[in-house]
């Protein structure tokens, strides 16, 4: 089974636990990254977990992900719903990739609610906290499964 997923985060994800708690919860950056570490190791999945404010590094993860992963899971946190070039690099990577919102963005505000990149995905957790990583781990060991 290939096993090696790559988890990217947009900007200010690394302000969890400092930012809105009412929409992204208490948990910080580094403890999220803990909880899937801990994870993966649980099902033998080998994670990369990177986060970027920049744009084109965002884009340049994905570049890089299509001959070093196996899956992506992604939460693009805003360049979700401006970014054509995030889009357009999800859209040449040819494996599973599970988008992530910590908070459901079909809820919020009206320039939140539309996904650049739902359609191009595998599929996509919306509104469940920092629980959504998790089930996204989940689910992409089950797809990575169920390839070979």
């Amino acid at each position: 089974m290939n096993n090696k997923i790559i988890i990217i985060n947009g900007p200010n994800l690394n302000l969890l636990g400092e930012r809105e708690q009412s929409q992204y919860g208490s948990i910080t950056f580094e403890k999220l990254k803990e909880i899937c570490t801990n994870k993966s190791k649980d099902l033998d999945l080998i994670i990369e977990f990177m986060q970027s404010n920049v744009e084109g590094e965002l884009v340049n993860l994905i570049q890089d992900a299509i001959n070093k992963f196996d899956g992506i899971i992604i939460n693009a946190a805003a360049f979700t719903h401006t970014s054509v070039a995030i889009r357009d690099a999800l859209d040449i990577f040819k494996k599973p990739i599970i988008e992530v919102h910590i908070s459901n963005i079909y809820k919020r505000e009206e320039f939140r609610q539309k996904s650049l990149i739902s359609d191009i995905v595998t599929g996509g957790i919306f509104g469940l906290g920092a629980d959504g990583y998790i089930l996204a781990i989940i689910a992409m060991q089950k797809l990575l499964k169920n390839e070979n």
